[in-house]
């Protein structure tokens, strides 16, 4: 299986800054895994500690963080010496002591031959419960469930991959039954690691259920077992609610549908716990087209999208007969499936940050706007081929922007004042955008 955050990991290695790489990313995204590859075949040996309920660890960080102690430490719990030039050292649920994430600040200070990578499922929650975060002295990978491109190529499609990356939309539209053909797929298989080897393996819709609910069975228990009791109940009831929040027409976010009368403050750690996990994305309104976008932000006014489109498809029981109908999975649940999927690849995209944008009234909405370098670009999500875009017409005429984005089903086309861009090619925008 192919991640593209291999190429970002081996930037990483030859910088000549480098500092202690901290891997972010929801449970089960597949952060040890990547860090294991990275290790057998970026290095010739690599040091792999998982700080999970490891006494002998916990233990030699619990005393002062001398680097030399340290590494004497993890010399013998290796078996070997370690050559900084060419040995990677991982530390996996780093979370769990949390001595050891403050000592990367002396490994970058004191030591900053050596090459560490970390991660922790719930590292995110762990920095704000107090942690001594070695700010500045680090730095930040996010790992997210694969992406479309990432998805072709498992099931051995690498050349429509290709094609997409290098713009070659005839090509790509000439084959474009393949390519819807796969993106039903990826709606409803996701891009959960786990998932994505059993169907590339298998071909089996069961098989994927029956690992994506135990997925979402895992992060219940997550709920259950790390965070405050008395937050348990409100953090599952925010997170049953995202499927119904997500298949109104207006998808901003209302805290009356996780329960009747309920106020933001009440479930303000609860949406924090989820977003720190990496379970959730906010995509927020903005409330002027300006750049930066993220000094317009508004806070109160924002979209929330779960982590993965296959999860998504999941949780409201989405049929697997709906993948023979036609182009009707692209319409299903209101078009939320294809929302969540946008979203989902958006993030993948490096440069790129993503708000929605409504009018004064609320009466005309762009589904979402992009901040790509010193350009702001309006992108209107279409779940099936009825291309009329009065929201988006009315915001090109206000604000002219240089690039206005519109996927759907339809081909590639450029008509000027916009580009219809397919959704399975939606990853392209990066390249689109500079």
């Amino acid at each position: 299986m192919k991640r593209y955050a291999i190429e970002k990991l081996i930037e990483w290695k030859n910088g000549k800054k480098r500092k202690p790489l901290i891997l972010r990313g929801a449970r089960q995204v597949g952060k040890t895994w990547l860090m294991l590859e990275f290790g057998t075949t970026c290095y010739e040996r690599h040091v792999y500690i998982s700080f999970d309920n490891n006494k002998r660890m916990q233990e030699l960080f619990s005393h002062d963080l001398d680097v030399k102690r340290l590494v004497a430490g993890i010399e013998l719990y290796a078996g070997h010496v370690i050559d900084p030039s060419n040995t990677l050292i991982i530390f996996d649920e780093v979370q769990e002591v949390p001595a050891a994430l403050t000592s990367l600040k002396y490994f970058n200070e004191n030591a900053p031959e050596y090459h560490i990578v970390c991660a922790g499922s719930l590292l995110g929650v762990a920095l704000h419960q107090g942690t001594s975060f070695p700010v500045g002295k680090v730095d930040f990978l996010d790992l997210r469930p694969l992406s479309f491109a990432e998805f072709m190529q498992a099931m051995g499609k690498e050349r429509f991959a290709s094609l997409i990356e290098q713009g070659d939309f005839a090509m790509a539209t000439t084959f474009k039954q393949e390519y819807i053909d796969l993106l039903k797929q990826y709606y409803y298989v996701g891009g959960m690691p786990e998932a994505v080897s059993a169907f590339s393996k298998n071909r089996d819709y069961v098989e994927v259920r029956e690992i994506q609910e135990r997925i979402l069975a895992a992060y219940e228990q997550d709920f259950s077992k790390h965070a405050p009791n008395e937050t348990v109940p409100r953090i599952r009831m925010l997170w049953n609610s995202i499927p119904a929040q997500l298949g109104k027409e207006n998808k901003k976010f209302l805290y009356g549908l996780v329960k009747e009368g309920a106020r933001a403050r009440e479930y303000e750690y609860a949406l924090m716990w989820l977003h720190d996990c990496g379970l959730v994305h906010k995509v927020h309104r903005a409330a002027a087209v300006s750049l930066p976008l993220k000094a317009y932000e508004d806070p109160k006014a924002f979209k929330l999208f779960v982590v993965d489109v296959g999860l998504l498809s999941c949780m409201v029981k989405l049929r697997q007969d709906v993948l023979l109908d036609g182009n009707d999975l692209f319409k299903e649940f209101k078009g939320a499936l294809t929302e969540q999927y946008v979203l989902q690849e958006l993030k993948t995209l490096r440069g790129i940050s993503a708000y929605y944008w409504t009018n004064s009234r609320s009466t005309s909405e762009v589904d979402f706007l992009l901040s790509a370098g010193d350009s702001i670009i309006p992108l209107e999500v279409k779940a099936e081929t009825n291309l009329q875009s009065k929201s988006l017409k009315a915001f090109v005429e206000r604000y002219k922007p240089p690039l206005s984005i519109r996927s759907s089903m339809s081909d590639y086309k450029n008509e000027g004042w916009l580009l219809n861009l397919p959704l399975y090619a939606i990853g392209a925008i990066r390249t689109l955008s500079e």
